[in-house]
């Protein structure tokens, strides 16, 4: 079976990589690894680089599209992005089986659309899910109905694209897929990550996130402002390590209220892209997280780790007993971290993403039981 995989950011492609190993163990599948949006982008750490690190071949490489975050970028990014791919899948349209899309980017919305006049069998992992903060959450629906397969992290989102199709058929609730990194991955421990990294763990470290609300535009920079002055505060008693935002709307604002507190603050580090295995030992050797990214909400709680969530951003995903979810207000941030401080940073609770099995291989064996893809 010749399998496609659309990856367009370092987010994504850490998802992805239980699955890619997978499919790429198992002869049963040819790979080709489709790699676009932010990971052709210099500006956020040319993140294609850690897939061929990985040992993975990319089959097909667009160029960047990546021109700003204003309103107007973004829709000229989607507009670019399904012209480039309608040549994509002229191509590839008789030479692949079967592609997975994950998630909800506007990147990733852009190129399964590019894909329907086609008729390419599109497996969308992640539906059903809600983020009532962000615009991705179009993205994310539009995606669901444009593909043939589904993969969900939990019964509720499986009933959810249920709602959004029309039927129960193709619908496979496997958990979440990111979670087999924590099966797969040897993390590294403070010392080796010190060393790779030049950060030392030992310093008790919040981990932040922080991506701009792309439904209030006009308060992102309120929020940047807010999240800085706490930071500030926090610093008194943790070193504050932060990876960088995506490149959404108003992304730029954000990212440099973060900027000027690593220049201004030594206790505070940025990180571009750690890639899977620095990012998931970063989460395992911090205190807590704080912000409003995906993994805070659905690896954190595997760590055992509790997770200030900010604004809403991730309003309306599903939520273990791990999440704190607070306004952008220095006082309420505050109160939160006190809070966490008397727990002892120490979460013990179910992550509800959590799969008894391994989530990549329910996807292969669902997969592999297709009997009507095109050309086989």
């Amino acid at each position: 079976m010749r399998v496609g995989v659309l990856t367009s950011s370092r987010a994504d492609y850490g998802v992805y990589l239980p699955l890619l190993k997978a499919i790429e163990a198992d002869s049963f599948f040819e790979l080709k690894i489709i790699a676009f949006g932010t990971h052709v982008s210099k500006q956020h750490g040319y993140t294609i680089d850690q897939i061929k690190q990985d040992g993975f071949k990319v089959e097909v490489q667009l160029g960047n599209l990546i021109s700003g975050d204003s309103e107007k970028a973004i829709s000229s990014i989607i507009g670019n992005t399904i012209l480039k791919f309608s040549s994509v899948w002229k191509i590839l349209k008789d030479k692949i089986d079967l592609v997975f899309a994950l998630g909800d980017r506007y990147e990733m919305f852009a190129a399964v659309s590019a894909s329907v006049p086609f008729n390419i069998p599109i497996a969308h992992i992640h539906g059903g899910e809600t983020t009532l903060g962000a615009i991705d959450n179009k993205f994310r629906h539009a995606i669901t109905l444009m593909s043939k397969y589904h993969f969900t992290s939990t019964v509720n989102y499986a009933k959810k694209v249920s709602a959004l199709i029309g039927t129960k058929n193709n619908i496979n609730n496997v958990g979440a897929l990111s979670l087999d990194n924590l099966l797969d991955l040897e993390l590294l421990d403070k010392e080796a990550f010190k060393e790779r990294w030049n950060i030392n763990l030992d310093i008790p470290t919040i981990l932040t996130t922080f991506h701009p609300e792309t439904i209030s535009l006009e308060k992102n920079k309120v929020y940047a402002i807010e999240l800085v002055k706490t930071l500030k505060v926090l610093t008194s008693n943790y070193q504050i390590v932060i990876t960088m935002p995506n490149a959404d709307t108003m992304g730029t604002v954000i990212r440099k209220k973060l900027e000027q507190i690593v220049e201004q603050n030594p206790k505070v580090i940025s990180v571009e892209n750690f890639g899977t295995l620095g990012y998931f030992s970063c989460i395992k050797h911090s205190s807590f997280l704080l912000g409003n990214t995906s993994s805070g909400i659905i690896e954190a709680a595997s760590f055992g780790k509790y997770v200030i969530n900010l604004g809403d951003r991730q309003k309306g995903r599903a939520q273990s007993n791990n999440i704190y979810n607070e306004k952008i207000q220095k006082r309420n941030i505050l109160e939160a971290v006190q809070r966490i401080e008397k727990n002892n940073y120490n979460f013990t609770g179910k992550n509800i993403y959590a799969d008894d099995a391994k989530t990549s291989l329910q996807i292969i064996d669902a997969i592999k039981k297709i009997k009507h893809l095109p050309n086989k």
